[in-house]
C-alpha cells in the first residue's frame, strides 16, 4: 500500500454551467493505492475551491468542494480484465495508472446542481427581476390575465360613457 498527497492545478472543464472549480486553482488530492487480487485499488479524496453563482438570485457563490472516489485498475490478464468491457474498468498501463479521469469524474459529479448563496435564498421576482430578499414583504405586481385583457378596454370605455343624472328619462321631457 502507498499513500500520496499532492496539490495540482485544476485542469479546465471541472465545471457545470453556473459553478465549478476555476482552471488553475489548487486542487488537493489524497490518494491511497492498494494491491488487491485483481489489480490496484485507488481510493482517495479531492478538495478544491468552488466559484459560481446562486441558482436562485444569481449572486456570486464561493465554497469548497470535497469529494471521495474509489476505483479499481485491473491487472493485465486478470479475471476482471477478461470479463469486463474496455470502458467498464480502468486498466494499468505497465506500472502506471492515470488518476486524472477518476478525479475529474468525481469532482464534476460532486458539483452542486443548483448552488445557493444561502439555504433560505428567496430568489428573484419573476415579474421585475429584483432580489426578493431586498423587497418589502407586500411586494406584488398588478397582473391582468391576458385572456381578459381585451375586455379591459370595454370597461374603460363604459366608465367614460356612463349616464349622468341629467340624462335620466325622467329629466328628459
Amino acid at each position: 500500500m502507498r499513500e500520496y498527497r499532492r496539490s495540482v492545478p485544476a485542469p479546465a472543464g471541472l465545471a457545470l454551467d453556473i459553478i465549478g472549480v476555476p482552471q488553475g486553482a489548487p486542487l488537493a488530492v489524497d490518494i491511497r493505492l492498494e494491491s488487491v487480487t485483481e489489480g490496484v485499488l485507488l481510493t482517495g479524496s479531492a478538495t478544491g475551491p468552488l466559484t459560481g453563482e446562486c441558482g436562485r438570485c444569481l449572486d456570486p457563490v464561493s465554497d469548497e468542494l470535497v469529494v471521495d472516489f474509489c476505483e479499481l485498475f485491473a491487472y493485465p490478464d486478470s479475471v476482471t480484465e477478461e470479463t469486463t468491457e474496455q470502458d467498464e474498468v480502468h486498466r494499468l498501463d505497465g506500472d502506471y495508472l492515470d488518476v486524472e479521469p477518476v478525479v475529474r469524474d468525481a469532482v464534476v459529479l460532486g458539483l452542486p446542481f443548483a448552488p445557493l448563496c444561502r439555504p433560505d435564498c428567496a430568489g428573484l421576482c419573476p415579474t421585475c427581476g429584483q432580489r426578493l430578499d431586498g423587497l418589502p414583504a407586500d411586494h406584488s405586481h398588478e397582473l391582468l390575465d391576458p385572456r381578459w385583457a381585451a375586455l379591459a378596454a370595454f370597461t374603460d370605455d363604459a366608465q367614460g360613457d356612463s349616464p349622468t343624472a341629467a340624462d335620466s328619462p325622467s329629466q328628459l321631457d
